[in-house]
């Protein structure tokens, strides 16, 4: 392994699309959401670790997190814990990491992923990650991994990319000519017939100074803020210090901040059966269903001239269902979900409305 290779795992998330099942105290991320006996956290580090020396993984999330990660990952050591204060997106996210990764290694080489996907083809991936890694160890490129789309997805991000301009140094490497945020149904059809969009994956790989060169370009707000911190990343005055950028530094993305203003963007055509699980919806894509196409997770599930439902429910729960079609019923400590799959969009709704009217013991 490359001593110079770093991972970033951003871990920090609520998960609210999954609720009841996905909450505040424990979002999805910690969840063992396809029943495979461990969390989607578990599953993120355990895939990096065959490419990453494992004192290189880092793992950022908020500072309420931090032991639900201990438990889970308890080989991480404290420093490789990167605990925010507040919930600022992935850019200030990313920043911190950057600047602590640059005290202990100026010439790293940076993977950054989220903690909540999931890869089917885990050698294909494997393969796509290190020939990225060996594209940016010798450009300033920022690259991210582009999914070819096997649908009209409106729940994914897009990239369009040049096909006129394929990089020399890998065939499967592109100049990203624009990105886009999640479409309507009519532009996601047009995104599929065009043949030059991918879905954004989220996963970006870029060498360290490639990464602080770009915050100073074009988040130099950020870029100040951490790095007026130099001289206490990995000793005792760390925590003090983040906890004051954090109360000044703004809420941004990666994506938004950085990836659609550079030109210096390139995206990496991937297949390595790649899913975003952000919502029940994509989560039934990577389950097993039964011969009625229904999607069930518990030990007592009985279902009656029943198809294609996604059903979640407790072990110990014996769950009885008839006549249904195209739903979602979730249950999990004191909420129960049960709502027709092409309203999914609604959880949003229904979790402000209980905010409101119930108060956070059921969120």
């Amino acid at each position: 392994m490359n001593k110079d290779t770093y991972c970033v795992i951003m871990a920090g998330g609520l998960g609210t699309r999954f609720w009841p099942i996905s909450r505040s105290a424990y979002p999805k991320q910690f969840i063992d959401i396809l029943g495979t006996g461990e969390s989607l956290l578990q599953q993120t580090y355990e895939r990096f670790a065959q490419l990453v020396p494992e004192e290189n993984i880092l793992v950022v999330t908020n500072e309420y997190y931090k032991q639900l990660v201990q438990d889970q990952l308890p080989d991480l050591y404290n420093n490789q814990i990167l605990l925010e204060p507040a919930r600022r997106n992935t850019a200030p996210c990313l920043a911190y990491a950057s600047y602590k990764i640059n005290d202990i290694n100026p010439e790293a080489n940076i993977i950054v992923t989220p903690s909540d996907h999931i890869i089917t083809k885990e050698s294909n991936f494997l393969n796509t990650i290190q020939e990225a890694l060996d594209s940016s160890e010798k450009t300033d490129w920022i690259l991210t991994l582009g999914i070819k789309p096997s649908r009209p997805e409106t729940e994914y991000g897009y990239i369009q990319y040049d096909d006129s301009k394929s990089v020399k140094i890998n065939n499967n490497i592109y100049k990203v000519r624009t990105f886009s945020e999640k479409p309507d149904e009519e532009m996601a059809e047009k995104f599929l017939e065009s043949g030059d969009f991918l879905w954004n994956s989220g996963i970006f790989v870029a060498s360290l100074n490639t990464w602080l060169n770009a915050y100073k370009k074009f988040l130099p707000d950020v870029y100040t803020t951490f790095n007026a911190g130099i001289g206490k990343y990995n000793t005792s005055s760390e925590v003090s210090f983040v906890r004051s950028a954090y109360t000044v530094c703004k809420n941004i993305s990666i994506d938004y901040g950085i990836m659609e203003k550079a030109d210096n963007t390139y995206v990496y055509i991937s297949s390595f059966g790649w899913s975003d699980l952000g919502t029940w919806d994509a989560l039934y894509n990577s389950r097993k269903t039964d011969n009625n196409g229904n999607s069930l997770v518990g030990n007592k599930i009985r279902v009656y001239d029943t198809e294609n439902c996604i059903v979640n429910m407790p072990d110990d729960k014996l769950v009885v269902l008839q006549g249904l079609k195209d739903y979602i019923i979730a249950e999990d400590h004191n909420a129960i979900m049960i709502c027709k799959r092409e309203k999914e969009s609604m959880i949003r709704r229904f979790i402000n409305d209980i905010k409101l009217e119930e108060g956070s013991d059921y969120l």
